[in-house]
């Protein structure tokens, strides 16, 4: 199947959005120091320290996803990727106007970058920390993904 990573139609990426979960990859980024976090710069949980992540193509094979977002979002390349297991959330949020709401399913992976990789962040974090535990002012599901996944043990 062709991969289809073009920008959806505003109206149809809403349309889609109002109507039914939509499929993301979330990514645990594992340091020798501890897991990192990103401030998001965008809605849903904007503002918030949560997990770096993005939407998964049409015909894009999960374990390519968790490496093209490794890349996209934190500069990471030659990641190693785990599939740890999936969660669901649901957002009180959108970044879509007309859109109130938003529940996404993302399938969550440990990432390893090659030892000395720096992070490079993109235009949707405007910073990025270095934890051993969840932060108390970090999103709910940053605490949800340390418990049920065993993170940071």
């Amino acid at each position: 199947m062709e991969l289809h990573d073009e920008r959806i139609p505003a109206e149809t990426f809403a349309t889609c959005l109002d109507n039914m979960p939509q499929p993301c990859v979330d990514l645990v980024v594992e340091y020798e120091d501890g897991i990192v976090l990103t401030r998001r710069q965008n809605e849903p949980a904007k503002g918030e320290w949560f997990w770096p992540g993005s939407r998964l193509y049409k015909g894009e094979r999960l374990d390519d996803a968790a490496t093209r977002i490794a890349e996209e979002e934190l500069g990471l390349s030659a990641v190693e990727a785990e599939r740890l297991g999936v969660s669901e959330h649901f957002w009180d949020t959108s970044s879509v106007d007309g859109v109130d709401s938003r529940h996404t399913i993302p399938v969550v992976y440990r990432v390893v970058p090659e030892e000395g990789t720096e992070i490079a962040l993109d235009d949707q974090h405007d910073a990025y920390r270095v934890v051993t535990e969840p932060p108390a002012d970090a999103n709910q599901y940053v605490t949800e993904y340390f418990e049920r996944f065993d993170i940071g043990r």
